[in-house]
C-alpha cells in the first residue's frame, strides 16, 4: 500500500509524519486488500477567525473507487485521530457493500427537466479568475453508470461528483440538490439525454442512502 503525505502552511516533521503512518496504517489495516494508495494532505488555516485551523484529509484510491473522509479541529493529532476513525467507517461501508450480493439496484428515474439558459449569464459584472491554482489533482475515471457514481458522491463527502458516463461516454457531474435528491450535469453538444443537446438535470427518484 502506498501512503502519500502532503502539507499545507505546515512542516511535516518526523513525528507528524510517523503519527499519521501509525494511524492510517493502522484504520485501513483490515481493508489492505482493496486499497491501492492513500493520499493524506494536512493543512493549517493562516484565517485567524477560523477556530478550527488544524485540517487532515485521507483520500484512499481502492480498486476504482475513490474514498475520502475529512476532519478539522484544533490540534492537528486530534484531527489526524478524527479522520482516522472516519476513513475507517467509510471503508467498512463500502467493503459491505461489495459483500452484499442481495442488495438491490438504486432506483432511479429517466425524468429529464431542462434549464432554461440566460443570454447574458454575467451581466454588468466583470469576470473574474482565482489568482492561481493552489492544489491539482489526478484521478482514473472509468466508466460507470449514474447509479454507481451516485455511490461514488456518498463515499467521497463532497456535495458533487465528476464522472465518466458509461451510456454516453461522456464526462457528467452528480451533485446533490438543495431542495433534496440529485440533479446530473451534461455536456451541451454532447450525446447525453438532454432535450435537444441542452443541459439538464436528471433526478433521481430517491436519495438513499441504505445499502
Amino acid at each position: 500500500m502506498k501512503l502519500v503525505i502532503h502539507g499545507k502552511n505546515i512542516e511535516i516533521t518526523d513525528a507528524i509524519r510517523e503519527y499519521v503512518h501509525q494511524k492510517i496504517e493502522k484504520a485501513v489495516s483490515h481493508f489492505q486488500n482493496i486499497t491501492n494508495e492513500v493520499d493524506v494532505h494536512l493543512s493549517v488555516a493562516r484565517n485567524p477567525r477560523i477556530s478550527t485551523k488544524q485540517a487532515a484529509e485521507v483520500t484512499i484510491y481502492a480498486n476504482g473507487s475513490v474514498i475520502r473522509a475529512e476532519e478539522s479541529s484544533e490540534n492537528l493529532y486530534a484531527s489526524i485521530d478524527l479522520v482516522a476513525d472516519k476513513i475507517a467507517r467509510q471503508l467498512r461501508k463500502y467493503k459491505e457493500r461489495r459483500q452484499d450480493h442481495k442488495t438491490q439496484p438504486i432506483s432511479t428515474t429517466d425524468v429529464v427537466v431542462p434549464e432554461p439558459v440566460a443570454a447574458d449569464l454575467i451581466g454588468d459584472r466583470t469576470p473574474e479568475l482565482p489568482g492561481e491554482v493552489v492544489r491539482t489533482k489526478y484521478f482514473s475515471m472509468p466508466p460507470m453508470t449514474l447509479a454507481e457514481a451516485q455511490e461514488q458522491l456518498q463515499l467521497v463527502g463532497h456535495d458533487f461528483y465528476m464522472f465518466r458516463n458509461a451510456e454516453t461516454g461522456e464526462i457528467n457531474v452528480i451533485y446533490e440538490r438543495n431542495h433534496g435528491g440529485y440533479g446530473v450535469i451534461q455536456p451541451r453538444n454532447g450525446n447525453g439525454n438532454g432535450k435537444n443537446g441542452k443541459t439538464a438535470n436528471v433526478g433521481i427518484a430517491e436519495k438513499s442512502h441504505s445499502k
